[in-house]
């Protein structure tokens, strides 16, 4: 059999007629009415809101969780956490919208409406905070093999390799489909909750409280925003677009891609509380445990639950550097492709869009190679990150709200006024945290 050639001539046709393939699976689903085949047509959309949002649960989220829960316990955090994970949705909501009418990604209506510099500007914001992130992927990924005795180069360079495969070799519904069965060992978080058996009551009652312990300090705003920089970032907007794009989800997909991004921010939700409440329970009051790496929280772990528990934080911890790796590299590589007009989609083999891969790629190798020197400040880089996220992210909402009120291009599905409420509001929150928190490291005493 003649091995296919893709000429370069037809890298945009080819990558329309597998999309165009996608879509008519779809609709072939759509038109029959049986309850077997509208489980099916769930099953074919669910992907993109799921994943954006469990690999929000990265190993820097994971990391940031236990260390607040080890600090400060289950008071102020669970109901924060909570409200955060309907704002991640109201978040990424819109860029389920966005996608399935304009068929377009993220940088490319901002490069395609605004103008280069607003595109580039865009554009850097993101790839800054996804290689910043990733280095806190292979943090996670190389401390938590390091349980199972593997050494950081081993664990680093088998990480980077089966992100770059999966990136490569698989097309978009089977990358997709190998990213979700990462996915679910983020679940692993849940059993050891309850296996450090915590006072449910407290639980129940912190919802209300809100207290705060050791009072509002520089600290204590610090963890908030990197608990807030963890729950949204820049990279998920871009990822979940340009996600429903290259599945080839249009306008009559949008309530599936809804629920879609429902489920995956309620599974964000249980599994943050899940390690605020493991953490909170096993560590807060302990001495020193307000400064606890995440080495020493997997020591802890292991002291308290035994090694069976200390090595299913070890595998939730990889798990969630692996997706969250998997994710920022597609989210890298499709902005990339999008601002620049390159091939773009995971369904195009390497020979024809090695421009789209490399950027993902070549972020993974560099955040890689960041952690293995010697002596870096890993834990501090890891808050550090969830805090540059949360200062980025005004900008980029404030983006995804312009466009999302542009009715030339959403006609009916643009925004409606409760909406941009909400929007705005999001904005404004992240704003006046960033800027209290700015407030109290310039003048300490002043809160």
């Amino acid at each position: 059999m003649a091995r296919h050639v893709w000429p370069a001539a037809t890298k945009a046709e080819d990558e329309i007629e597998l999309r165009a393939q996608d879509v008519a699976r779809v609709y072939a689903l759509r038109a029959q009415r049986s309850p077997w085949t509208r489980l099916l047509l769930f099953l074919v959309l669910l992907g993109p809101g799921l994943l954006v949002m469990i690999a929000d649960n990265d190993a820097g989220g994971v990391i940031t969780y236990a260390q607040t829960g080890a600090t400060y316990g289950i008071g102020f955090f669970i109901p924060a956490l909570i409200l955060s994970g309907f704002i991640a949705y109201a978040v990424q909501e819109m860029t389920v919208r966005l996608g399935a009418v304009t068929h377009r990604g993220h940088a490319e209506m901002i490069w395609g409406r605004y103008g280069a510099f607003w595109g580039w500007f865009s554009l850097v914001d993101l790839v800054i905070a996804n290689v910043l992130t990733l280095i806190t992927e292979f943090i996670g990924i190389t401390v938590g093999m390091r349980a199972f005795g593997v050494p950081a180069v081993l664990s680093a360079a088998g990480a980077l390799a089966v992100v770059a495969g999966a990136l490569l070799f698989l097309r978009y519904y089977t990358w997709e489909r190998f990213a979700l069965s990462i996915a679910v060992f983020n679940l692993v978080f849940v059993p050891l909750a309850f296996w450090a058996h915590p006072d449910w009551g407290a639980v129940v009652r912190a919802l209300g409280t809100w207290s705060i312990p050791g009072g509002f300090t520089p600290v204590f705003l610090f963890v908030v925003l990197a608990n807030f920089g963890t729950t949204i970032a820049p990279w998920m907007l871009f990822f979940q677009q340009s996600s429903v794009v290259d599945k080839g989800m249009t306008v009559h997909d949008i309530r599936h891609g809804q629920i879609d991004t429902a489920l995956g921010s309620a599974a964000m939700v249980v599994v943050a509380l899940a390690l605020v409440i493991l953490t909170g329970t096993l560590l807060h009051g302990r001495p020193g445990a307000s400064s606890f790496n995440i080495q020493q929280i997997l020591a802890a772990i292991g002291q308290r639950l035994g090694p069976a528990g200390r090595d299913l934080f070890a595998v939730g911890l990889v798990e969630a550097g692996l997706l969250a790796a998997v994710a920022l590299t597609a989210s890298t590589s499709w902005a990339m492709g999008e601002a620049f007009h390159w091939p773009k989609s995971i369904n195009l083999p390497p020979r024809v869009a090695w421009r789209f891969y490399l950027p993902g790629i070549g972020s993974a190798a560099v955040a890689a190679a960041v952690v293995l020197i010697p002596h870096a400040p890993l834990g501090f880089l890891n808050l550090t990150v969830q805090v540059v996220a949360s200062i980025f992210m005004p900008a980029a909402l404030l983006f995804l709200l312009l466009l999302l009120n542009d009715r030339g291009i959403m006609g009916r599905y643009a925004n409606s006024v409760r909406q941009n409420v909400v929007g705005v509001g999001i904005i404004g929150l992240l704003i006046v945290l960033n800027a209290i928190y700015g407030l109290s490291v310039v003048w300490p005493g002043l809160f």
